[in-house]
């Protein structure tokens, strides 16, 4: 097997265990790679080709169907992920035609039945024959609505596309839905934090432009400086930066003040508010229901040197009463806020997923509000712009705590946290909800709120 095979069966194997077995790309691709022994040009191919299918699949597959003549459903999933492969080399790659229809036929071969090669080089051959431009024309003339064309075209489920138009037209910016999707569909930069207090960015890294302890690097392997700092510089967006300091930055921190991250898993927040208590002589606590999400928040913060004890409850009753001076409550929610990053996740969330999670929300929010000490701040975080998760939320828990909660600027204080302007809108709600967004920010969409308890 070629060098360029290897590559595409990586990106092949990845995708049909995303797509089979719910498995994650970022989680499986590297240890697929590291197996293949795969240089970087070749690993960087694989990585293309698998998040690349995986963004847009919706698309792929509205093709698919118009050249197969049939509804992707009724095609074999082994093949029909062949076919995403192959439709995504043929439109959006510079792989020569020959090679992304012969090599994407011999994996329908060796996972489809009797035949299925003949269906995959004929349905590969008729898409080739046309241009990108041409696909989407008449994927968009295909659609029923302006939402499915914009599904169809930028490759999102339609209830993600009215989640996202409702959230922008509350900013008053809802011409800007193109250039979301638009940037949902683009590579994200690697961007680096380093722990405040314990590291410093390389002297040839970029800064930011928001985080002050945000940089990206000019070049060079990003995994390999992780490992020579023990952990002390880290991949981590800058949204999620902002998010953990915007609590422990709201307010001065009082020596000895109580912390705990109430939801932590992975860690990567967990470690930035561990540096910052250790600066500043508070105490930090962190939970994670789940085991093995609390083994890797007990990984992420090895690099600070301060005990931070990490529970596994349940987030609902860990706080107590009236027990921390700052708790990070960032919420488990859709993730529509990080498709950049992870492009399987909108195939995955349906919109009856969203009230279980604004239960959840809400619950693990009120759970942290009652485990305040008077005067201490909750920053309520999630992943994801739907104001179902955001200013639905928060409209709950004000409505059941009343005057006992006083709600903080986070516009304010995120945008204090830089020399440059982030350029946050004003919620039409009236509220101080900080929103970030991937075509603005070049961060994931992050949601941040900050309340105090009176």
């Amino acid at each position: 097997m070629s060098v360029a095979q290897d590559s595409r069966r990586v990106a092949f194997e990845t995708i049909r265990a995303v797509n089979e077995s719910d498995a994650y790309a970022n989680l499986l691709l590297p240890t697929a790679i590291s197996r293949a022994g795969l240089d970087t040009a070749d690993a960087g191919l694989a990585t293309e080709l698998t998040y690349g299918t995986l963004r847009r699949q919706g698309t792929y597959d509205a093709i698919i169907a118009l050249a197969a003549d049939r509804p992707v459903a009724e095609i074999d999933p082994g093949v029909l992920d062949a076919l995403r492969l192959g439709v995504h080399q043929l439109l959006s790659t510079r792989v020569a035609s020959h090679a992304a229809v012969n090599e994407s036929v011999e994996l329908a071969r060796s996972v489809g039945s009797r035949g299925a090669a003949g269906f995959a080089n004929a349905v590969l051959r008729r898409v080739s024959r046309d241009t990108p431009g041409e696909w989407m024309t008449r994927v968009a003339e295909s659609a029923r609505s302006d939402d499915e064309r914009l599904g169809l075209v930028f490759s999102h489920p339609v209830w993600v596309v009215r989640a996202f138009r409702r959230a922008l037209a509350a900013e008053g910016r809802a011409a800007e839905l193109e250039a979301l999707l638009t940037a949902d569909n683009a590579s994200p930069r690697v961007t680096m934090a380093a722990l405040p207090g314990i590291a410093h960015a390389p002297e040839d890294a970029r800064r930011t432009p928001y985080s002050p302890v945000g940089f990206r690097l000019g070049g060079g392997d990003p995994e390999r400086l992780v490992r020579e700092s023990g952990g002390t510089l880290r991949v981590q967006d800058e949204g999620s930066q902002l998010a953990a300091l915007a609590l422990t930055r709201a307010v001065s921190i009082r020596e000895g003040e109580r912390w705990l991250d109430l939801c932590a898993g992975p860690g990567g927040k967990t470690a930035i508010l561990a540096a910052e208590a250790l600066e500043s002589g508070a105490r930090l606590e962190a939970n994670e229901v789940s085991p093995a999400r609390a083994g890797l928040v007990r990984r992420a913060i090895a690099g600070v040197p301060l005990d931070v004890p990490v529970s596994e409850e349940d987030g609902r009753v860990r706080p107590g009463v009236a027990q921390y001076d700052r708790i990070l409550v960032d919420a488990p929610c859709t993730g529509l806020g990080a498709l950049r990053r992870r492009p399987e996740a909108r195939w995955r969330k349906s919109p009856a997923d969203v009230p279980e999670l604004t239960q959840l929300q809400g619950e693990l929010l009120g759970s942290a509000i009652r485990g305040l000490r008077p005067g201490g701040i909750v920053a309520y975080v999630t992943c994801s712009p739907h104001l179902a998760e955001t200013t639905g939320v928060l409209n709950e828990v004000r409505r059941e705590f009343g005057d006992a909660l006083e709600e903080l600027d986070a516009r304010g204080v995120v945008s204090g946290l830089s020399v440059a302007d982030p350029d946050l809108p004003v919620q039409s709600d009236g509220s101080g909800r900080a929103q970030l967004w991937p075509h603005r920010h070049n961060t994931d969409a992050m949601s941040i709120s900050l309340l105090r308890r009176r």
